[in-house]
């Protein structure tokens, strides 16, 4: 589904779905057109789905961006299943996509459970070590209460976080995406609703898999078409 034969379709699909999104048809409908067009399977769709975006959100998310370098003594919020799944997939040779956004994304979805797996501490360890390094300020892990193991999950990055010395803080709660709409600290997401709320974010994931994990299997659906 995204050898190198597929890509060209997936990435003229990101383009059609964009340009629908910016002439405003609602993003069921049209990505089931584009999808039935290029005749995509159910997971093409939702790569294409989540590497597009409108004019209007891309220049949106671009101008409230904030790059790694500029986080120095900065507080943050950071989605943290959102992060945190995109890194272990990452470092367990998953597929990662580049969307329209400059965002690298994966395909993970979480059905109201989440499993530690074997890439779990040290993805944790990695981002702490990365936001040790960009001088990062007090971080605010926000983890969604109703998926089971969440507070396993709280534990086991609080034990890491004692460990390191690092200046975390996390909290279960009912609805990340709510809390980091409306939050004045910088946020570290991929999530498009919480990119077009947000006052401002950081490309978190993105900037840890270019700069720790080279050989990491990222698929450009950004490219043209072709």
């Amino acid at each position: 589904m995204f050898d190198a034969r597929a890509i060209g379709d997936l990435r003229f699909a990101i383009a059609d779905l964009s340009l629908l999104l910016t002439k405003g048809y609602a993003q069921k409908s049209a990505l089931k057109l584009v999808g039935d067009r290029f005749s995509l399977r159910e997971r093409q769709r939702l790569a294409v789905m989540r590497g597009a975006c409108s004019d209007q959100q891309l220049a949106s998310r671009s101008e409230r961006c904030l790059t790694a370098e500029k986080l120095s003594g900065e507080s943050i919020a950071v989605d943290g299943y959102n992060v945190l799944i995109t890194i272990e997939a990452a470092m367990s040779g998953g597929m990662i996509f580049k969307g329209r956004d400059g965002c690298w994304r994966d395909l993970a979805s979480i059905h109201g459970t989440y499993r530690k797996v074997a890439e779990t501490i040290p993805a944790v360890q990695l981002i702490g070590e990365f936001l040790q390094e960009i001088d990062a300020g007090k971080t605010l892990w926000l983890l969604d209460s109703p998926v089971s193991n969440s507070g396993r999950l709280k534990t086991l990055i609080g034990e890491l976080a004692e460990e390191n010395g690092w200046n975390w803080e996390i909290e279960l709660v009912l609805s990340p995406d709510a809390e980091l709409k409306k939050t004045d600290l910088v946020v570290a997401s991929s999530d498009s609703v919480v990119l077009d709320k947000c006052k401002s974010w950081v490309n978190l994931a993105t900037e840890i898999i270019k700069k720790k994990l080279p050989s990491a299997r990222v698929i450009d659906l950004a490219a043209s078409g072709g």
